[in-house]
């Protein structure tokens, strides 16, 4: 068993306030659970309105695969939500 570990970082310029920014992350989240059989949240930056950290996990048998549906999130995010900059990402593999 491969558990698949990502971290991406959002900068949201069109988040004025926290509302705004939960707002535009609660869809987003609900987007790619949708697509992808991930899990996903917010795990850092909860205070700052134009900053969003997310975690996604996913569980599979063979490294490869996990890491190719973490990268599917990334480009997934990339292309819905083009407003919204990553900063940066990171994969680790358990």
């Amino acid at each position: 068993m491969v558990i698949g570990c990502c971290t991406i970082t959002l900068h949201l310029p069109v988040a004025r306030s926290l509302k705004e920014k939960r707002q535009v992350i609660k869809s987003l989240l609900t987007r790619v659970r949708n697509q992808f059989n991930v899990s996903i949240a917010e795990v850092d930056a909860h205070d700052r309105w134009q900053r969003a950290v997310l975690g996604v996990v996913c569980v599979s048998t063979t490294q490869r695969y996990a890491h190719g549906q973490l990268e599917s999130v990334v480009h997934f995010i990339e292309s819905q939500r083009p407003d919204i900059p990553l900063i940066s990402y990171d994969i680790e593999m358990l």
